[in-house]
């Protein structure tokens, strides 16, 4: 019987990885907003209710980076 042993924690990179996320999410942001103007009503109301939830995610993501960065520089403990 083999047992599986979980990797490290490595958070090495997490700040730089959410930071990726954010931008990712803002150019999403962005896409979509130019996407809107060909879009119907109703369409626009969901793009607008997606956007939504995406700039709640960001403000998510800039608290975990804060998180994260400051365990930085704590050394992780």
């Amino acid at each position: 019987m083999t047992m599986n042993t979980p990797k490290p924690d490595d958070r090495s990179d997490n700040v730089e990885r959410l930071q990726d996320m954010v931008q990712n999410t803002i150019e999403n942001i962005e896409a979509a907003h130019e996407t809107m103007q060909f879009a119907s009503p109703e369409e626009r109301a969901q793009i607008e209710a997606k956007n939504k939830r995406r700039e709640e995610s960001i403000a998510g993501m800039r608290e975990e980076i804060k998180d994260e960065a400051a365990a930085r520089e704590n050394g992780y403990q």
